[in-house]
Order: structure tokens, then C-alpha cells, then sequence
């Protein structure tokens, strides 16, 4: 273990609490010493409070159809917001979680966190009561934010349904609620209060955990990846520095700020570096295009579907968006074409495919000098150490395809769970992605299919075992394989493959309404069902969803 994670002592803290951080430190992976000195070694909070003092009045974040955010209103909110944690007997460690769209409340709320040293934990609006359950006990979540409502799903209803099973989660706040409800706290009501003096504050030691979020396993169950606020100010650094993003540039974030894109991105960004953050809280590429004039974006990273829908519309309104100058797209397949196409219709925006994941972040990034590898590679290594591994575990020669696995300073601290530590982290710290490609002679990574049972449908990371599961608790179902399928928006879709039980087979329309009582996120319903008498299989009975796979691709099934 690295001496940069040792537990800093708290003025105040007894001993408990710093057993409770042994242990949690005794739950990390072997891994690599950490470079001190690349470290930025400062947090969210003391950097919103120096821009305060310095740029008070400088917008640090535009918000669509909402009014702009300056430094200093949203350090005197995160302020208040600490004053009330402080009242609330929040501690180090502890964990707040927030399942909120791109509004400007996610700002101060993860000021205040880092403040205190609370553990943030930012949850994707899809997810619905089955999921959230999960993550809030898993979490042992203390303090919840939610909106009243937003889109189809009455998120105050939600958790109030599942608070008798959470023991640990003491507090409920409804953010930007029209009415009250027994047991909820107004987030207007949380902040009216005098803001906490900085000299109370206590020191916080940047090695130490800053956010808890959750990504999707092939086990079923979402897994927690554990960043510190070191981990995460250095991909952004190493961002800040490849792209060379100065006081000009204004990132336009669509992407959730409960996802790592959009949380560093969408909030992190505006204080780490001295570029700001426009807020987006629902995709549409029409009023993307008017944002990006309004506020005269510069830059954004988004998933396939965003920049597809964005050239539709440009293309569509003549629109060259010519103060874009980056746009930067991973989290699914990205089609060569679709980057060569960004290139004939965006004015000035250099247009690139990056790699990463929650727990690696941007392993790589864009080629920015070489349209034709910005288009047909996943990007160049930058901020890890790469290998490729066979399935033994031993390096192949540049070239050959085999498992990626990554290790380097913005690497996660670990998962939650030790156990989960052991399988994913070889002997020498080095990350198993689970994605299969290989490095080319350019130094690029070129991702070429994946090991994980993931589907990744927009952007976002769906377990395939957890919708498998649900499917098997069917009447009708004998056996289901859940398994990725090419989607012309969304880069990937959910396929069904099912061998039914009984004289009348499920449909569609069975399947998806079947889900949808279950609590899966409508995200991970089933778009298509393919009924087969068998399924193919390994000699040991293991499904080959491989073959099923290709066999969706080239229009088999």
C-alpha cells in the first residue's frame, strides 16, 4: 500500500474511526506506488472557495433554461449546505447519495461533500426501485437527494417506498418539489441557514475515498467503484493537458452528472481546470445545437447516440457549429464513418473515440493530429500502462488481440468489496478491463470485442445476468440468454434469445411487461426476442454468447 493512503487524522476523530479506515484500506488490491508528485493534492472545495475569492462573479456553470451559476453563489450554497450536514451529525466516510438530473443542486452538494469528507455517491436516473435498493444498502447510504419528479418516474414515491428497508438512511431531500411529504426535507429548506465559517472546516486528505459509484458487473450485481479526489483530479489534469483546455473553453455536458463522464465533466471540470461547464438535462440535438450558440461551447463528451444526432441536426440545419473545437465520444461502439462524417460537417471540431471505464478512466485519448485514427482507433494511450493479456495471463506482442488490462494514477483506489478486488486486479495492480483489442504500431488501442457479459446501450453499462435473471422467473421461460445486439442509435440494444416452457411461447410485448413489473429500468427491457429450441453451447454447457452475438450481427437471428 502506497504511504499517499495513509489515513489522515481528523481533528476530532477517535479511534473507531480510524480502525474503520484500516479496514476499509485492508479491502484494496495489490497495486502500483503512486507518483506523489503527480498528484494534484487539493479537492473540489478548496478550489471553489479560491475561485470565490478570486473570480466571484465569473459564471462557472451555464445551465439551459435556467439562470447561470456563478463561483461565489455556489460556494456560499455549498456553505449552507455544510452547515447542514454539520446539524444533520454527517461524518467523515459517510455516504450521500444523489439521483438527480444535470441541475445546478448536484454542484453545491458535491462542494459540501468533499468539505467534509463525505462520500459521495451519484446514481443514474434509470435506475428504478430494484436497482436503487441495491445501491442505497449496499451503500448504507445516510442522506438521499431526489427530485419530486422527473420525466415518467416520481422518485420521492420510490424511495420512500424502499426507506423501511434501509436502515442506515436517516434523511430523504426533495429537490425542486412542488409539494410536502412526511419524512422528506426540502432542498430550499436544507440551505436556508447560515453558511458554515471555512475555519470550522476540517483538513481533508485527498488520498481518501471522494466517490462511490456504481457500474454494472457480469455477476448482476453493480459493482462500487471507490475514487479518491486525487484519482479524479488526475484524468482530469491529464485531460486538461492533451487538450489543451484554457479559460475559452465551455464543455457542454448532456451526459448525467450521476455518470463519471458527466460528473467529471459536468461538475469537476468548472473548478479543477479554468474552463467552464454548460449543464444539459435532457438530450435533444436541436436544442443542443441552440445551447452550444447560446453559450458558445467549445467542447463535449458524449456516447454514440449524441454525436449521431448532433450531425443529423447540423447536417439538417446547415449548422457547422463552428465555435466546437472537440468533441470526444466512447462508452459504445463508435462506427468509423460516423467520426469521418463529424469531420465534412463540423466547421473547426476535431472529432476523436476514447477508452476508458469507471474504474480507468480515459485509458486513452482522441488522436487529435490524424483524422483517420481519430476515426479507426480507440484512441492514444496516454495516462496508463497498457497490456494485453492472454487467457493465461501473460503479455502478448504488440499486435495480437487479448484482454486489456490498465494500471496508473488515475486507476480507481479499488471496488467496495474485497472479494470483487481479487478477480479483477492482477498480481501487479493491473486493472482487467474485460475488453479484448490490441495496441497498434501507432501506439493506439483498437478495442475488437469484450469479455464482459455488458451491453453497452447508449453509453450506459447494462448487466446482462440481471435482466437473464429476471427472465428466468417467467412461467413460460425455460431458459433465457440475454445478449447485445447492434442498435442504429444506441450503438447496442437488448436481445432476448429464450427456449420457451409450454405450448404458448412469450412475445415481445409479454417479455417487456413482464420486466417492467420486476423494476427493471426501462433501459434494460428486452427490444427484441428471439424464441430457439436450444441455445449454443461450450462442451461444459457455458452459453456461447459469442456465437449469438454474431449471429445477431450478420442477421442470423
Amino acid at each position: 500500500m502506497s504511504e499517499h493512503h495513509a489515513q489522515a487524522t481528523e481533528p476530532g476523530a477517535d479511534s473507531s474511526d480510524r480502525v474503520e479506515a484500516d479496514s476499509w484500506q485492508a479491502c484494496l488490491p495489490a497495486r502500483i506506488e503512486r507518483d506523489g508528485e503527480k498528484w494534484a493534492n487539493t479537492t473540489i472545495a478548496r478550489e471553489a472557495w479560491r475561485k470565490a475569492r478570486e473570480m466571484p462573479d465569473r459564471v462557472a456553470i451555464f445551465i439551459e433554461d435556467a439562470p447561470d451559476a456563478t463561483y461565489a453563489e455556489l460556494a456560499l450554497e455549498a456553505r449552507r449546505l455544510i452547515a447542514a450536514f454539520l446539524e444533520l451529525g454527517l461524518k467523515q466516510g459517510d455516504v450521500v447519495s444523489f439521483q438527480l438530473p444535470n441541475w445546478r443542486e448536484a454542484v453545491p452538494l458535491d462542494i459540501a461533500s468533499a468539505a467534509l469528507g463525505l462520500v459521495v455517491n451519484p446514481i443514474v436516473p434509470i435506475y428504478r426501485g430494484a436497482e436503487l435498493r441495491y445501491i442505497l444498502e449496499d451503500a448504507a447510504t445516510r442522506v438521499m437527494f431526489v427530485p419530486e419528479q422527473f420525466r415518467s418516474i416520481h422518485y420521492v414515491d420510490m424511495v420512500l417506498e424502499l426507506s423501511g428497508e434501509l436502515p442506515a438512511l436517516e434523511h430523504i431531500v426533495s429537490v425542486r418539489a412542488e409539494a410536502d411529504y412526511p419524512g422528506v426535507t426540502r432542498f430550499e429548506t436544507l440551505v436556508d441557514r447560515d453558511p458554515v465559517d471555512l475555519d470550522r472546516l476540517p483538513e481533508i486528505d485527498p488520498n481518501l475515498p471522494k466517490c462511490r459509484l456504481y457500474t454494472s458487473g457480469t455477476t448482476g450485481f453493480p459493482k462500487a467503484v471507490l475514487h479518491s479526489h486525487n484519482t479524479l483530479n488526475y484524468v482530469q489534469g491529464c485531460s486538461i493537458r492533451h487538450s489543451g483546455i484554457s479559460a475559452d473553453d465551455v464543455m457542454v455536458m448532456p451526459s448525467p452528472v450521476t455518470h463519471i463522464t458527466g460528473y467529471s465533466s459536468g461538475i469537476n471540470m468548472s473548478f479543477m481546470s479554468e474552463a467552464r461547464s454548460a449543464l444539459m438535462a435532457r438530450w435533444d440535438a436541436d436544442a443542443a445545437i441552440d445551447f452550444i450558440h447560446e453559450v458558445n461551447g467549445t467542447m463535449t463528451v458524449g456516447a454514440t447516440p449524441f454525436l449521431a444526432e448532433l450531425l443529423d441536426a447540423a447536417e439538417r440545419r446547415g449548422d457547422g457549429l463552428p465555435s466546437m473545437r472537440q468533441f470526444s465520444c466512447g462508452g459504445a461502439g463508435v462506427p468509423p464513418e460516423l467520426v469521418r462524417r463529424a469531420y465534412r460537417v463540423l466547421d473547426n471540431c476535431i472529432t476523436v473515440r476514447v477508452y476508458g471505464s469507471t474504474e480507468v478512466p480515459l485509458v486513452s485519448y482522441g488522436w487529435r493530429d490524424n483524422p483517420e485514427l481519430a476515426a479507426t482507433t480507440d484512441g492514444q494511450l496516454y495516462a496508463f500502462e497498457v497490456k494485453i493479456l492472454d487467457d493465461d495471463g501473460n503479455p502478448l506482442p504488440e499486435g495480437e488481440d487479448g484482454e486489456i488490462a490498465a494500471r496508473g494514477p488515475g486507476m480507481m483506489l479499488g471496488y467496495a468489496d474485497p472479494e470483487q478486488n481479487a478477480a479483477a486486479h492482477t498480481a501487479d495492480g493491473f486493472f482487467l478491463t474485460g475488453d479484448i483489442g490490441r495496441i497498434t504500431p501507432q501506439g493506439a488501442v483498437l478495442i475488437t470485442d469484450r469479455k464482459k457479459d455488458i451491453i453497452i446501450r447508449g453509453g450506459e453499462n447494462l448487466s446482462a445476468k440481471e435482466i437473464e435473471d429476471v427472465l428466468h422467473q417467467h412461467d413460460v421461460i425455460a431458459e433465457a440468454a440475454v445478449v447485445a445486439m447492434p442498435h442504429a442509435r444506441l450503438g447496442e440494444g437488448v436481445c432476448a434469445v429464450v427456449i420457451p416452457r409450454g405450448e404458448q411461447p412469450p412475445t415481445l410485448e409479454d417479455i417487456a411487461a413482464f420486466t417492467d413489473r420486476c423494476g427493471l429500468a426501462r433501459q434494460k427491457i428486452p427490444e427484441k426476442l428471439v424464441l430457439v429450441e436450444d441455445l449454443p453451447r461450450t462442451p461444459s454447457g457455458k452459453v456461447r454468447k459469442d456465437i449469438l452475438r454474431k449471429q445477431l450481427k450478420e442477421g442470423e437471428l
